[in-house]
């Protein structure tokens, strides 16, 4: 009996210390933008490109399937950055914001969005920009933003392809960094490059230019890369060569950024 007792009293103890630790656990939430890039598909109506549930080649969704294998949550951002619309937010991800070809009345990132969105970085926030080439980006307000952390996306054109010949956007002298950790090459086609100040530090560079780079900021992180990059279309194997590994890169850059969040 007094066995029995001792085996109950332990199973309510351990019952207990597993309530415990499930309370105290906090799922990371990464948010992704869908106001400063907001594009409509003309022929269906519905809002595309670079979103976590479109899952087409212009998607996101399998960038998103990443984080959720790690235990994070995604979350969709369809207002300006504001105090509000960032709180709960640890992972925030804006890539290529619209130009006035994209949308007829674009959502330009303004002083107030930028003034929240450093206030968030500095006080522990990850941020990630994927920025894009020159006619498919709109740098003026990006660059306001960029500003604040040291970083300047230079609207230019680089890594062109023709037609299929995909090594011409291939990156293969790849840096000892927990992005490229087990990575031999990766496809990066028309990407734009990066001025950096301040403490902002290259990530990935080819012939001189920058092409991703990343910063420390207060108790937070930004990372910035110069194209939307690992898209649905170009993060596995449907388009690529095999001996491309931007899913390998795609899987360390959630780690990556999944790891700078302080909780």
């Amino acid at each position: 009996m007094m066995k029995q007792n001792y085996f109950s009293l332990k199973g309510i103890i351990l019952l207990i210390l597993c309530a415990i630790a499930l309370d105290g656990f906090t799922q990371k939430v990464v948010g992704l933008d869908n106001w400063y890039n907001h594009e409509t598909n003309a022929k269906t109506g519905k809002i595309f490109h670079y979103t976590w549930d479109d899952t087409e080649n212009s998607g996101f969704s399998q960038l998103g399937d990443l984080f959720k294998s790690k235990g994070a949550s995604l979350k969709t951002v369809a207002t300006k950055a504001d105090k509000s619309s960032l709180k709960g937010i640890d992972v925030y991800i804006i890539v290529d914001p619209d130009t006035t070809s994209e949308n007829p009345k674009p959502n330009y990132i303004l002083p107030n969005d930028i003034k929240a969105i450093s206030a968030w970085v500095k006080n522990g926030g990850v941020l990630l920009v994927l920025a894009n080439d020159k006619p498919n980006c709109e740098f003026t307000h990006l660059n306001n933003l960029g500003k604040e952390f040291g970083l300047h996306f230079n609207p230019v054109t680089l890594n062109p392809v023709t037609n299929r010949e995909w090594n011409m956007a291939a990156e293969t002298n790849l840096p000892n960094h927990p992005l490229f950790k087990g990575v031999n090459k990766i496809y990066m086609k028309e990407v734009c490059s990066l001025g950096l100040s301040g403490a902002a530090k290259a990530v990935l560079t080819d012939k001189g230019n920058v092409y991703i780079a990343e910063v420390p900021f207060g108790k937070g992180y930004v990372l910035a890369v110069g194209d939307p990059w690992l898209y649905n279309e170009y993060i596995d194997h449907a388009m690529l060569p095999a001996d491309f590994e931007n899913l390998k890169a795609a899987n360390n850059l959630t780690e990556l950024l999944l790891s700078k969040v302080k909780k």
